[in-house]
């Protein structure tokens, strides 16, 4: 269909619903949003919110709540109607608890009208987001630490709403089952719908599932949304929503089973925790922030008390100055001010440096780890030569050896060689006779690559052709290739390092006598593949996981160094099992099956997630940002065999090596969750310090920050490295800076004596050298940094509060120094 066009400055038409030529922009407008009004304006003279505290939390139930909000999305409707005539646009959603603005479908020059409208902030124009994508429980120590302070698993989390925007959720899951023995209470705190699913009739709501939403209006508008494989509710058509939501807050103790055979079982973070989904992801295309910001606006509405975020947008903003004022990220500075505490995955673009996706300091920005857990297995060749690979399979029967069979020898077509067979993904093209009581040799190929082919179907190939097992080489690999253990049925292995491979194919050549033509003429390499049904558990863990996207943080789309470290913590985030769809496609390896394997930071900030919940659970007065202190003070920067965290990181070959990991690869370390409990000192802050941080920021238009923060900028802080997080960064150290940091005792009256280390090309000093805090107390610290030598990269350092009852507080200190 060609593209209609109507005169004037109205470049859209409505045809099928989709305006064509039009695209979707997010419009800020002058007046304060619901989490920001304090009365006065337009006949409502009370606030709609408590403001008794520095952060403040929505009434739903408060009519003047429900009021003022409807009364902005009059105005909204209103003002469009003014500009626009009727079915020249489509508004997708109105803002009005975090933001005060709306998401329409118009044509750009539409878009340019709104601009010059009064009364509006900004227009940027919408983009995508991406996601960024069991044994846990044990590698953190919840069983014997924090679940048996807060009264065992069955209590984990208890009555702490967990929101995850996300791919949606798979409802008949055993991670989400309401159980009959101990059923789930109604929790008036939270006021999210259920929505109903269209082919059951019955709504996704359990009492475990307190809430399931979905936003797909832009994915719509914009023509990418696929019904038929996207589904038009919050049912998880993707696997991703599950996954995350499984790590952080799924039942305990549920069996993981694939193909008859039990692989451990799998707990959340928070098994007790409640679940409510906000569905704004999509199988094929990611999402759009503008049903993200939705989804978030209706999320902190519904009173949830923590939002994980395993998503992320593709690049940096480039339609505002700075990384942190832009839709989403200003969206997310209202949900910390109403009181919710919010994770977001830090991105998968590592090993590379400034690769993170999470910018602003109001986030906690997770890493991923690489755990304790390592999945080896072993080939032993008929020469008697043992080559390791990884795998997750029974073994072939122990007391004899099998013919190895290669796919490219088994064609019962030699025109299949068109069809890369040595990948075995085609049983049909080769002949069961050679293949069947034998082991399937396969060669790895671009299909893997692309997603076409998997280890899943390998598997599948050699059983349909009555193999005993199979063996996949990748001696055809391209360096630095990541290769992960896949669960199957019967014995497999995947040798992922090319040597082994080349020593496998070696073996079977000589082995293997051929015609003058090159047809076999009888196949004499014979092996065995042990078994590997459980993890081989390591000292050399936790370490920084190669896809992890590394600091330094960034300020503004031209790469420019923030002074604020991120990512902030490191948390399990490398093959971690938990619940996936059947209806899923995203991971070849799991097509319909109900738990999945898989790696990204989107498995790290779940984990982060459901421990919140634990701290929020027992101290339910604390403001998001002491739980970030809590958490980010009492990691960890040693391995279980006491040596320093490594990272995981590429050489000049592209071989994968370890190198000593830094701040700009974990943050404060690694998560400590049952210390996080009992952190002694937590480092404050909340709305007005991080408007101080903005407005201190260089570059930073004052008016820009009214715009997206609604409120005016105060200078109090002087430089952004004095905002009062636990991290210290400095990215243009010229000559001495010192900056303050503020303490607030949690615990008992302790004292504490204040040391600090650091790198020799910087000098470091702390004052006072010691301080006593009576519980609840605040107490002031300076950190004095001075520049000794230049050399034109980062120095390392921490400051290290030790308290005489046992409390030790650290914080990481990034500095780069330059001559004056």
């Amino acid at each position: 269909m060609k593209n209609i066009h109507l005169s004037g400055y109205l470049a859209a038409v409505v045809i099928l619903g989709i305006l064509v030529d039009a695209e979707i922009y997010m419009v800020t407008l002058e007046g304060e949003p619901v989490v920001s009004y304090k009365g006065g304006v337009d006949g409502f003279e009370a606030t709609a919110v408590d403001f008794e505290s520095d952060d403040v939390k929505i009434d739903a139930s408060s009519e003047l709540v429900v009021s003022y909000a409807r009364h902005l999305e009059k105005k909204h409707d209103m003002f469009l109607d003014m500009l626009f005539e009727q079915g020249t646009y489509k508004k997708l959603y109105s803002y009005r608890h975090l933001i005060n603005g709306f998401a329409v479908h118009v044509s750009p020059e539409q878009a340019e009208v709104l601009g010059r409208a009064p009364g509006v902030k900004s227009v940027d124009r919408d983009y995508k987001v991406q996601k960024l994508t069991t044994h846990t429980p044990q590698f953190l120590g919840l069983p014997t630490g924090a679940w048996l302070t807060g009264g065992g698993f069955d209590r984990a989390g208890e009555d702490i709403v967990i929101g995850f925007i996300d791919s949606g959720i798979y409802p008949h899951h055993p991670s989400f089952a309401s159980h009959t023995a101990d059923t789930y209470e109604p929790l008036p705190k939270y006021r999210g719908k259920c929505e109903v699913d269209p082919n059951t009739k019955r709504d996704f709501c359990n009492g475990k599932i307190i809430g399931a939403q979905h936003f797909a209006a832009a994915a719509k508008a914009s023509g990418a949304f696929n019904p038929d494989i996207d589904f038009d509710s919050p049912l998880d058509g993707d696997g991703h929503g599950s996954h995350t939501a499984a790590i952080a807050a799924g039942n305990n103790g549920i069996p993981v089973r694939m193909h008859g055979i039990e692989f451990g079982r799998a707990s959340g973070m928070a098994p007790r925790a409640r679940i409510a989904v906000y569905k704004a992801l999509y199988r094929l295309f990611g999402g759009f922030v503008s049903d993200v910001v939705a989804a978030i606006d209706q999320a902190v509405h519904d009173g949830v008390d923590i939002l994980n975020l395993s998503v992320g947008p593709n690049s940096p903003p480039s339609t505002t100055k700075t990384t942190y004022l832009n839709p989403f990220d200003a969206t997310l500075l209202s949900a910390v001010k109403a009181g919710v505490f919010v994770v977001q995955a830090a991105g998968n673009g590592g090993p590379f440096p400034k690769t993170l996706v999470s910018y602003s300091p109001w986030i906690v920005t997770v890493a991923a780890a690489v755990d304790d857990r390592r999945y080896k297995n072993h080939l032993t060749l008929g020469n008697g030569k043992i080559l390791s690979g990884i795998s997750l399979s029974p073994a072939t029967h122990a007391n004899r050896t099998f013919t190895l069979v290669a796919a490219n020898d088994a064609l019962l077509d030699s025109s299949a060689m068109k069809r890369s067979p040595s990948d075995c993904q085609r049983p049909e093209i080769l002949n069961r006779n050679l293949v069947e009581g034998n082991i399937l040799l396969c060669g790895y190929s671009f299909n893997f690559v692309s997603g076409t082919a998997s280890i899943k179907r390998v598997s599948e190939t050699a059983k349909a052709l009555g193999a005993v097992g199979f063996v996949l080489a990748v001696e055809n690999a391209s360096p630095g290739a990541k290769f992960d253990p896949v669960p199957v049925g019967i014995p497999g292995i995947l040798l992922a390092d090319v040597s082994k491979s080349t020593e496998l194919i070696d073996y079977y050549n000589r082995s293997t006598a051929r015609d003058w033509t090159g047809r076999v003429k009888s196949f004499k390499s014979v092996g065995k593949i042990g078994e590997c049904l459980r993890p081989v558990l390591h000292n050399s863990a936790p370490q920084v996981a190669l896809f992890s996207a590394r600091g330094p943080n960034i300020q503004d789309y031209s790469f420019q160094d923030a002074d604020i470290l991120k990512p902030d913590i490191l948390a399990p985030g490398s093959l971690i099992w938990a619940a996936w769809t059947p209806n899923g496609t995203d991971e070849p390896n799991y097509i319909g099956e109900g738990f999945a394997m898989i790696s990204g930071t989107s498995m790290a900030a779940p984990h982060v997630a459901g421990i919140a919940a634990l701290l929020k659970q027992k101290h339910p007065r604390w403001s998001p940002a002491a739980i970030k202190s809590a958490l980010m003070t009492t990691s960890i920067t040693l391995d279980r065999a006491e040596q320093p965290v490594e990272a995981q990181q590429y050489l000049e070959s592209e071989t994968m090596s370890l190198v000593r990991a830094t701040p700009f690869d974990y943050g404060s370390g690694h998560i400590n969750p049952g210390a996080a409990l009992d952190p002694g000192l937590v480092f404050d802050a909340g709305y007005e310090d991080y408007i101080g941080f903005l407005c201190a920021t260089p570059g930073i238009d004052p008016r820009e920050v009214r715009k997206f923060a609604h409120a005016p900028c105060n200078y109090t802080l002087g430089h952004p490295s004095n905002l009062n997080v636990p991290s210290i960064a400095i990215s243009h150290l010229a000559g001495t800076r010192t900056v303050t940091r503020t303490v607030t005792n949690v615990a008992a009256e302790e004292t504490y004596v204040v040391s600090a280390k650091m790198a020799p090309e910087i000098a470091i000093e702390t004052n006072p050298p010691a301080l006593t805090l009576r519980a609840e107390a605040s107490g002031k610290i300076s950190v004095t940094l001075t520049v000794r030598s230049v050399t034109g990269s980062y120095s390392f350092g921490e400051v290290l509060l030790k308290g005489s009852r046992g409390h030790k507080v650290r914080i990481p200190v990034v500095a780069m120094g330059y001559d004056r």
